[in-house]
């Protein structure tokens, strides 16, 4: 049975101990992280390939954004935004609850967290850093997998205009610049899922606890999603608004829809992140 080795801890000097570039760069180092990077960059491969070798969508597909697969090779964007559709739902969870949930809870495991806070570091500035870095790496890896879809994609189908069956086209310049904005809806609809692994990090030594409690998450909303009984309570869940991005990808952008899963999600990972900071203050990291 192989152990992992924690990344080596740097001095910490000056005014601001535990600086965030230390941390970015730690993390940048770790297995997991090249690990991941990889997985989201041999996805678009793996479907381009899957593309070809099936010969296109079934052209009498369902009708909405279950047609986005029929047409995903007609042009660079096309692929890009199928990409997405398939990766939004839960893919895409996995770096942000792996990143976010790892990030307190792998320090406690590894027993390094006594020494960091006994640095000294604040502990709210060590959680701050850790979130700050953890936001960084998970909007990363959701612009790879976009980033690396659009190149495979344009390489493959060129550069043709973004033609979904929902609506007119859209040129290729600005298909690129929607592509960059769902990347940032992504990242901000998942901050309910970033909250919960964190605080769950704090309460934890075992990261991959943390990590599997955010999926959870997912997977019960979007479950519950799916009751259509509850009518307009599914608009409370997170997962109700994973694909609210498709309206970016409209001639003309509704941004209602966008505005209320960035509110909601906003709003649930504030609170999650006070309560990280508020437990994480109390935490006896010395037992």
């Amino acid at each position: 049975m192989t152990t992992t080795t924690p990344p080596a801890l740097t001095p910490l000097e000056g005014r601001h101990p535990f600086p965030i570039t230390v941390e970015f760069a730690r993390q940048l180092r770790r297995r997991r992280t090249l690990v991941v990077a990889g997985l989201l960059a041999a996805l678009p491969v793996i479907v381009m390939i899957a593309f070809q070798v099936g010969g296109g969508g079934d052209e009498e597909g369902g009708g909405g954004q279950m047609r986005i697969l029929d047409v995903a090779t007609l042009s660079g964007p096309n692929f890009t935004v199928a990409m997405l559709f398939l990766a939004s739902g839960f893919f895409l969870v996995i770096p942000v609850a792996l990143f976010f949930g790892d990030s307190i809870a792998s320090e406690a495991n590894w027993s390094t967290l006594r020494y960091l806070l006994a640095a000294p570091v604040p502990r709210t500035r060590l959680l701050v850093v850790k979130a700050v870095v953890a936001l960084a790496f998970s909007l990363g890896a959701i612009a790879l997998l976009a980033v690396v879809s659009f190149v495979i994609g344009t390489l493959a189908y060129g550069t043709g205009p973004l033609d979904l069956p929902t609506g007119a086209p859209i040129s290729f310049g600005d298909a690129a610049g929607r592509s960059a904005l769902t990347v940032l809806y992504v990242m901000l609809s998942q901050l309910t899922t970033a909250g919960l692994a964190l605080w769950l990090s704090t309460r934890t030594d075992a990261p991959l606890g943390a990590v599997g409690g955010a999926m959870g998450l997912q997977i019960v909303c979007s479950i519950l999603d799916q009751v259509s009984a509850l009518g307009g309570l599914r608009e409370f869940l997170p997962a109700h608004w994973d694909y609210a991005w498709f309206d970016l990808m409209q001639p003309t952008i509704d941004w209602s829809d966008l505005a209320k899963g960035v509110a909601l999600s906003f709003s649930y990972g504030i609170v999650l992140f006070a309560l990280a900071v508020r437990g994480f203050a109390r935490k006896d990291v010395v037992s």
